[in-house]
């Protein structure tokens, strides 16, 4: 165990965890929303300090992100928990174990044996992934501490559902972040995810303004999120962030505990990629869709393909020293000269 940072003692040995907007009042013996936060007499503990459960080598193309070093690979690894219970969850079966289960699995790791394996395994980043990293924070901090000092990036991907404080501990060493928004309807965060839709906007806001690379992903969900004035109110807000912000459209497909829904259409992620463009957003993406053209990238000035991929693999490259090779143009990004 692993005392927790962001959480305040009780004067009835209770205490308030401040690392999420849940803010859980955690009694003697109990856990928090998100499973691996628990009070021990009147101490809260992070119960998943170094159990990770899912470690991998992954293209960054995967977090998904498309212009922070493309082509690289990401030392990726997650902890059980999560701080929302999205009911179309694709890992739930980590990320919900501590909630209905109540167990903590993983195998033990150290911040520098993560380091040195990444190191190792000539990995351009670390992403704290698969699950929210928010939940297993004081792992995720100790680890980006060394990794800056190895000049190796870190990435969030992340539900965004943290608080301000939260992120700005950790922004001197975070690097950049795929952040889910869901929706842009507090109704649909409070039945689908049990949380909030404020406290993501902030996040991203947040993001943006102190400089990390930013990146966002909206899983399309025929008849809940997928249409028209959802997907432009979306696209909207994502041009107030930046119009350099990359947009990801993600087919959604049947599980977990929403499985009465079918697969997103192709013809429905056309339409959410051309609203976002309309929108006047510079890269949208779909996925989730390998061979689909919506997965390459375009120069905003004079559309011609410059990164050309299927799947999670980059098939041509047209850029030369982070510039389209065909007009010049300046293509945004972290890392984008390959």
């Amino acid at each position: 165990m692993h005392e927790a940072m962001f959480y305040e003692k009780l004067g009835d040995g209770k205490a308030i965890c401040q690392l999420c907007p849940h803010y859980c009042r955690v009694g003697g013996g109990k856990r928090g929303i998100c499973g691996v936060r628990e009070n021990r007499e009147g101490k809260l503990y992070s119960l998943v300090y170094g159990k990770v459960i899912s470690l991998a080598t992954d293209p960054v193309e995967k977090k998904p992100l498309y212009h922070f070093y493309p082509g690289s690979a990401a030392f990726s690894l997650a902890t059980v928990g999560c701080n929302l219970r999205c009911v179309n969850c694709q890992n739930y079966s980590i990320s919900q174990l501590p909630r209905e289960r109540e167990e903590i699995e993983g195998k033990d790791y150290t911040p520098e044996s993560i380091v040195s394996q990444a190191k190792r395994s000539g990995c351009k980043s670390i992403a704290y992934t698969y699950t929210e990293p928010t939940i297993f924070f004081e792992f995720a901090y100790d680890t980006s501490r060394l990794a800056r000092r190895e000049l190796i990036k870190n990435i969030f991907v992340t539900n965004g559902y943290m608080n301000k404080k939260v992120l700005l501990k950790i922004s001197s060493y975070l690097d950049a972040a795929n952040v889910d928004l869901k929706s842009l309807s507090e109704d649909f965060y409070r039945k689908n995810c049990g949380g909030k839709l404020t406290p993501v906007l902030e996040t991203l806001k947040l993001m943006k303004k102190i400089g990390i690379w930013l990146e966002v992903t909206t899983l399309i969900i025929p008849t809940l999120n997928d249409s028209a004035e959802e997907l432009k109110r979306i696209a909207e807000f994502i041009v107030n962030l930046g119009p350099d912000t990359p947009w990801h459209l993600s087919r959604f497909y049947p599980t977990y505990k929403l499985n009465d829904l079918p697969f997103t259409s192709t013809e429905t992620l056309h339409l959410a990629r051309q609203i976002g463009l309309e929108a006047g957003l510079r890269y949208v993406y779909t996925g989730n869709v390998p061979g689909d053209e919506g997965e390459n990238t375009y120069c905003y000035n004079c559309g011609r393909a410059l990164i050309r991929r299927h799947g999670y693999r980059i098939e041509k490259f047209y850029l030369k020293e982070g510039r389209c090779k065909f007009c010049q143009t300046r293509i945004d990004g972290v890392g984008m000269e390959k």
